[in-house]
């Protein structure tokens, strides 16, 4: 088993070299790494669904989905994430609880007594410290899972606790959890580097194959392939969510006007607009220039600014309709 630590926080970087290794390589794989302050949502997720879009963008989040299902998590620099991909057999490779045994065996030569709860939590004193997901590609397995050490929980909540219901729509909805950090639990204060390094040698210790590998060129040009044509775009990160639809009213001082969209691959196949404070040839010109758009607030704008209405109300309709 070759094990990597990271050379980049980057989670589009990271997520993509997952990938790569899992579908590019035959060897088996221990990765750690740190990302930047980011959202992973799950594959079969709807994005927008699962995040609250006005933080992400005052904030400057990045988002990116990942090839396992799921539900969303969040990662700064006080998470360590790990990921196993290891070759197998067809119907013996899924296996959470026997991929997080290793994590909590390194968890307990720190004095910390972790869990496997549910179907792919690690929790310490009921409190949850890692989500856990799994990808199959042919005769090989990616499992992977977060680490809560030091991460800034409040961005957090203020991310990922958000109302579920405002979509329409068949997807993987992520589960809330009570979440804690490790550092809050640690008999001794550590540093994450240090932690980092604790799990790393028990890894490398505890599997007699194991031994250190330090991404080549040749890995690094592949992953950035990944990195351009997949992990930073937006037809992969939203687009590729399942259809959905939403319903809303916009208060306006002249009335209220209702809005409804049903999006494909995170187009708008449909707009129906409607209002009595609001002129049919408005509604109409509204409905048509939606309609193909991206379901993109800067798409939007640019899109709306075409037609002749005042701000007040484009701005509402854009606000409103995410």
């Amino acid at each position: 088993m070759l094990c990597i630590k990271s050379p980049s926080h980057d989670p589009y970087f990271n997520i993509a070299c997952e990938e790569y290794l899992l579908k590019h390589r035959t060897d088996e794989f221990f990765m750690l790494y740190r990302n930047q302050p980011s959202v992973v949502v799950g594959k079969h997720q709807n994005t927008l669904a699962e995040i609250d879009p006005d933080i992400i963008k005052e904030k400057g989040i990045k988002v990116v989905r990942r090839l396992s299902g799921g539900g969303a998590v969040y990662h700064d620099l006080g998470n360590i994430n790990f990921t196993f991909i290891k070759n197998g057999k067809e119907g013996k490779m899924v296996d959470f609880k026997g991929y997080t045994e290793p994590i909590i065996a390194a968890l307990a030569k720190i004095g910390l007594e972790a869990k496997f709860e549910g179907h792919n939590n690690l929790t310490i004193n009921g409190l949850k410290i890692s989500g856990n997901a799994e990808h199959v590609f042919k005769s090989r397995v990616m499992h992977h899972g977060t680490l809560l050490f030091q991460s800034n929980l409040h961005l957090l909540a203020q991310l990922l606790y958000v109302d579920k219901n405002r979509y329409s729509d068949r997807a993987v909805q992520s589960v809330l959890a009570t979440v804690t950090n490790i550092s809050d639990h640690l008999p001794k204060p550590m540093t994450i580097d240090d932690f980092a390094q604790n799990l790393w040698n028990h890894i490398l210790t505890n599997n007699p194959q194991a031994t250190a590998y330090h991404l080549s060129t040749d890995d690094i040009s592949h992953i950035n392939k990944l990195y351009e044509e997949k992990y930073t775009r937006w037809d992969w990160n939203f687009g590729y969510s399942p259809a959905y639809s939403l319903q809303r009213e916009i208060e306006l001082p002249s009335g209220t006007i209702t809005i409804a969209l049903e999006v494909d691959n995170g187009f708008i196949s449909n707009v129906v607009v409607t209002g009595l404070s609001l002129s049919p040839h408005v509604a109409h010109n509204i409905e048509e220039t939606l309609t193909g758009c991206r379901h993109e607030i800067n798409e939007l704008n640019r899109a709306l600014a075409e037609i002749p209405m005042n701000d007040e109300l484009k701005n509402a309709i854009v606000e409103g309709i995410f």
